[in-house]
């Protein structure tokens, strides 16, 4: 990835010299690497046991500015509540493991580890609720432990999905970590895997850093989203591992408010439903910079999705150096998500630009509502195989023919120009 990257940094010249516009949208924030915490304030030790009230005392009691360091050992735990300015800092060799007790998660109603039809009865993890400054940091693993049975179940969280889903119900699984209204979020370089249901979900955040993490799950395990960012502001996700059973990031901008100036820049996408807008974004979304991204056998690539139910608009977003394989709609730009619903809530997509988006086959699809309301989009230097398949409806597409494969319907092939070096050594295997 290293040599992609130094390779996208050259291509990024070229650009600003071949006369093409810099990115607009991005976070406003000047962000650099996180740094370990300088002040350590306490050093739990796993007792073997729940550690849940240890843990959350160290949190309490600790000042701001400082962090609680867990070091090697496996620490199990039920929920823990951040407070402002304090780190958790899960060290090399550390496991924060969630323990599968929808009790310890249930918010007073029982409905915690049962279907319902609503999916809210658990608390999560890790919350961060009306926090500002501290984070999470280290090398260590937070665990979720999705694919455990439930306390007092034959069944795991990830079953419990499953179900659910097969019965037209919502499963009640807590999320791994919550972040609410809270300003200046750091997390950096720790793993997170096999959450019961969102790894991150964050909602009407503003300023967030998400640097070096690595999100692992199963691509069978239903709901577990990477990072969602909800109704947010200046938010940057770079140089992140995120393999999940659902999308891999998702922005969306529902009731609670609009999202803008995010950067999802330097990351690789493994299996999951890919990089998403949507479906809800009736407040807007704007101004988003989707740089340096590998989607690498997701279902979905790049995908804008809503409906007439929870549309909005979504306009200034640029996806640039984009590498795709092996995924079955690596363009996905729909206004008709789903095409049986009712509403008012139109949903417009404009400003949208594609830059050096290379990929294999698959559908790409670029639909728009109706002609009044018609995608607008831009691409330059978009490049799949042969066998890829264009589908645009009610979209107005510019573009030069020198600069797409294949060819839009209704044009005819012309000369490809560039060079294809945009891809190469972008995929882990080293091929691209």
């Amino acid at each position: 990835m290293r040599k992609r990257f130094r390779n996208l940094a050259i291509l990024s010249v070229l650009t600003s010299l071949l006369g093409f516009p810099p990115a607009k949208a991005q976070d406003r924030r000047i962000i650099s690497e996180p740094v370990a915490p300088q002040t350590v304030c306490d050093r739990p030790v796993p007792s073997g046991k729940q550690d849940t009230t240890m843990l959350q005392d160290a949190i309490d009691q600790c000042p701001s500015g400082a962090a609680v360091y867990l070091g090697r050992g496996e620490f199990r735990s039920g929920p823990l509540e951040m407070k402002s300015g304090v780190t958790l800092w899960v060290g090399r060799g550390a496991s924060l493991i969630a323990i599968p007790e929808p009790a310890a998660y249930d918010k007073g109603l029982g409905q915690c580890g049962r279907i319902a039809d609503k999916g809210d009865g658990c608390r999560p993890f890790i919350s961060f609720s009306k926090t500002r400054g501290g984070g999470i940091y280290g090398e260590g693993i937070i665990d979720g432990q999705g694919g455990a049975l439930i306390a007092g179940s034959a069944e795991t969280w990830w079953q419990l999905a499953r179900r659910a889903q097969a019965e037209g119900g919502h499963q009640n699984a807590p999320r791994l970590i919550q972040i609410d209204q809270a300003q200046n979020i750091t997390f950096s370089g720790v793993t997170l895997r096999n959450a019961p249901n969102f790894h991150i979900a964050m909602n009407r955040g503003e300023g967030a850093t998400f640097w070096g993490l690595s999100i692992d799950t199963p691509a069978d395990a239903r709901n577990t989203d990477g990072i969602d960012v909800g109704a947010s502001q200046d938010v940057t996700i770079t140089h992140s591992l995120i393999r999940t059973g659902d999308d891999n990031v998702a922005i969306k901008a529902g009731d609670n408010g609009s999202s803008s100036h995010i950067s999802i820049i330097d990351n690789y996408f493994g299996s999951g439903h890919g990089m998403s807008i949507g479906s809800e974004v009736n407040s807007g979304a704007r101004d988003i910079l989707v740089r340096n991204l590998t989607l690498d056998g997701t279902t979905s690539g790049l995908r804008i999705k809503s409906d007439v139910s929870r549309g909005g608009l979504v306009e200034g977003v640029t996806y640039e150096y984009v590498c795709l394989r092996g995924n079955r709609w690596p363009v996905s730009f729909d206004a008709k998500y789903d095409p049986r619903a009712q509403g008012t809530k139109i949903p417009v997509y404009r400003q949208i630009v594609l830059r050096h988006v290379h990929g294999d086959t698959g559908l790409l699809l670029m639909r728009g509502l109706d002609e009044g309301h018609a995608l607008d989009v831009t691409l330059e230097d978009v490049r799949f195989s042969r066998t890829a398949t264009w589908q645009v409806e009610h979209a107005k597409v510019t573009a030069d023919q020198s600069d797409v494969s294949p060819p839009l319907p209704g044009r005819a092939a012309g000369p490809l120009l560039r060079g294809s070096e945009v891809c190469s050594g972008a995929f882990r295997d080293g091929k691209g």
